[in-house]
């Protein structure tokens, strides 16, 4: 597993592991790449805005989601102003995947400051497992379409595969408007081109690269997320690239490194028209600004929120293996993220991180390992250096079960917005008469000042954010007759420090280093193999409690019980998950799985997906044909009254075939 960078058993990784495979994914029919991680005790997926996909460990989040480290074969994958993930725009095909595994729990001693409270690896299908030809295509509900297409070959000198993959939906059916349903624009079209390839080299060394682009619109709606008077939807152009190359290198069956360089550029075109009542607009503008008509029509512009983001990554790690019950690894990164945008920073920014990472896990005896690893990191974001400890103790009986005792810290810094805006709204194609304002910046922290009537904090600096974590957990492996049964629990405690919580939009912006939260619970992960049949089952239950900590002379007391509860929107009290894959004779197999989500801004979220499929082999290819349905036993939208599905049985059919 990939959760110190070592390669480690489960009864001696130094924390929870959750584990999903590509072939669970597929044959429980998971419909989008989010939708995975309801199946991982202690996480929430909800769509917030216009059908935004978003996911979390233990809430704190809401529309970003900044504390959760994602890697896609080891690149980091959020975006770097942000530090919030794209998950419409993914470069991942579910086809592709061969297993993900989240590391529940703060995992920055490995993985740096964003693997805040957890962290996620995506690790696709190596190209010399999915040598020719394949094809797939699914359609359904709500305009639902994705189709994948994969051509690769492999031989004793590498194997390469290029794939293309294109996502649509129509999003949500209605939304609330004015107290009337009227029809949505969320919908979202996604064109994904990957190539994979490895070289082998001589000395049992290799060489990967990676490439891949990403194109689409992601729709938004006016009504959900127009700004400042918008008259037209501010669609998202989505343009994507990524580069990778790693080299791997064995010196010795005991000693091998790896050698890693990727470079991704994420660029979002997002405009929009604007329609505001002349005397409201004037009202607005900042004190000295030319006398303007407030009687001959209204101020029409065009407004926009492009933004360019490329991030430049390097990463050397060494593994020694000094005797089986002592090993070593470590590593140094470097990472540069530049950001361009008119609106959010008038032009361009850097941010500069360093890191040197290690872990050394030792076994003095057969029932007991140890791991000691740590992150030291440097950022330009606050000019500070942090260290992220961790050390477990896990105590091993019969080499198949496992007692962890893990103590861990982690900080989390400001992303680039939340720490050096310099927003503003450039006004273009200003009709008359206003057309004196033509490439007019217009400041949002004049316009905060204007209309807010909290006090701003646009501009202040602020300070990094702090975790500690403990976690006692257990992991048993029962070697039945003729079963495999597996069960992992964990219960943590967790005190969260510092935490950044408040507003941020165009017309409040009051955020600060102002929660502390305490949370703690359990979560079990346990399933039962047997000939032909898979049962799964999760649960997690999370107690949460915020005290608002800043100066109380910022907030009133009901906004300081706001920016608490704030931290809390994705915050779920009880998730699970129940899943059962059978296989059938004559190439049919059933699968069956219940998500519920209890206690979740008090709303609930119960589905229950159901999959038939029938595969034929043939001597040259074979193919498959599935149905899925999933119905929605709780018809209240979650999250959000606007998130209106109509019909509460959705429905897809699935076909493949591979050569």
């Amino acid at each position: 597993m990939t959760t110190t960078r070592l390669r480690q058993s489960k009864t001696r990784v130094p924390g929870t592991t959750t584990i999903i495979t590509g072939d669970m994914i597929r044959d429980l029919g998971v419909m989008n790449l989010v939708e995975v991680f309801r199946l991982v005790p202690g996480m929430v997926v909800a769509e917030v805005g216009s059908n935004t996909p978003v996911t979390s460990y233990h809430g704190t989040v809401h529309y970003e989601q900044r504390r959760l480290q994602i890697q896609i074969d080891g690149r980091t994958a959020y975006r770097a102003s942000l530090s919030d993930m794209d998950w419409i725009a993914m470069p991942v095909a579910l086809e592709l995947i061969e297993r993900i595994e989240i590391s529940r729990g703060p995992n920055s001693a490995a993985y740096g400051i964003n693997a805040f409270l957890a962290s996620i690896n995506i690790i696709t299908r190596s190209p010399a497992d999915t040598a020719g030809v394949e094809a797939y295509t699914s359609v359904g509900s709500r305009g639902h379409l994705r189709t994948f297409t994969s051509v690769g070959d492999a031989n004793q000198d590498g194997s390469w595969r290029l794939a293309y993959e294109k996502r649509k939906s129509n999003g949500f059916d209605k939304q609330v408007e004015g107290g009337v349903e009227i029809p949505f624009h969320d919908g979202y079209n996604t064109n994904n081109v990957n190539y994979d390839s490895i070289l082998k080299l001589a000395g049992n060394n290799s060489l990967e690269l990676r490439a891949g682009v990403v194109d689409g619109v992601n729709q938004e709606d006016q009504f959900k997320s127009g700004k400042l008077g918008a008259t037209t939807n501010p669609d998202i152009v989505m343009d994507d690239y990524y580069l990778q190359t790693r080299f791997d290198g064995n010196v010795s069956d005991d000693h091998f490194y790896h050698v890693q360089v990727s470079y991704q550029n994420q660029k979002r075109r997002q405009r929009w028209s604007v329609e505001i009542p002349a005397n409201e607009f004037v009202a607005i503008l900042p004190p000295g600004s030319p006398s303007l008509p407030t009687n001959q029509g209204p101020f029409v512009a065009d407004l926009n929120e492009d933004i360019e983001e490329s991030r430049l990554e390097f990463e050397v790690q060494d593994t020694l293996i000094f005797t089986p019950n002592l090993k070593l690894v470590s590593g140094l990164g470097y990472r540069e993220d530049t950001y361009r945008s008119e609106t959010f920073f008038n032009g361009r920014g850097h941010n500069y991180q360093g890191r040197a990472f290690g872990n050394l896990e030792y076994s003095p005896s057969r029932w007991l390992t140890l791991n000691a690893g740590g992150n030291y990191e440097t950022t330009t974001t606050t000019h500070e250096n942090y260290f992220s400890p961790r050390v477990a103790a896990n105590f091993i009986f019969n080499n198949n079960h496992a007692l962890r005792f893990v103590f861990s810290k982690a900080v989390r810094t400001p992303d680039a917005f939340e720490q050096d805006p310099d927003w503003s709204y450039t006004a273009r194609n200003v009709q008359p008469p206003f057309q004196a304002l033509e490439n007019q910046r217009f400041l949002v922290e004049d316009l905060v000042q204007t209309l807010s009537d909290r006090p701003s904090t646009f501009g202040e600096e602020l300070e990094e954010e702090h975790i500690t974590s403990r976690e006692i957990s257990y992991f048993g492996q029962f070697n039945l007759d003729s079963a495999l049964f597996l069960l992992e629990v964990r219960y943590f405690n967790d005190d969260l420090d510092d935490m950044i919580s408040g507003v941020i939009n165009e017309e409040d912006w009051f955020i600060d280093n102002n929660v502390a939260l305490e949370q703690e619970g359990f979560e079990l992960e346990t399933s039962l193999e047997l000939a032909g049949t898979t049962l799964r089952a999760t649960y997690g239950y999370l107690h949460q409690r915020g005290e608002y900590t800043g100066d109380p002379s910022k907030l009133v007391p009901d906004d300081q019980e706001y920016v608490v509860d704030l931290l809390a929107r994705l915050s779920a009290r009880h998730s699970g998950s129940v899943a059962w894959i059978q296989e059938l004779p004559m190439g049919i197999s059933g699968a069956a799985v219940l998500y519920w989500t209890d206690e979740f801004r008090r709303d609930q979220f119960e589905r229950a997906d159901f999959r038939i499929s029938r595969r034929i082999d043939q001597p040259t290819f074979s193919y498959e044909l599935a149905l899925t349905m999933q119905h929605y036993l709780v018809r209240d939208p979650a999250t959000s009254p606007d998130n209106i599905i109509e019909d509460h049985n959705q429905f897809f059919v699935e076909a493949g075939i591979r050569f």
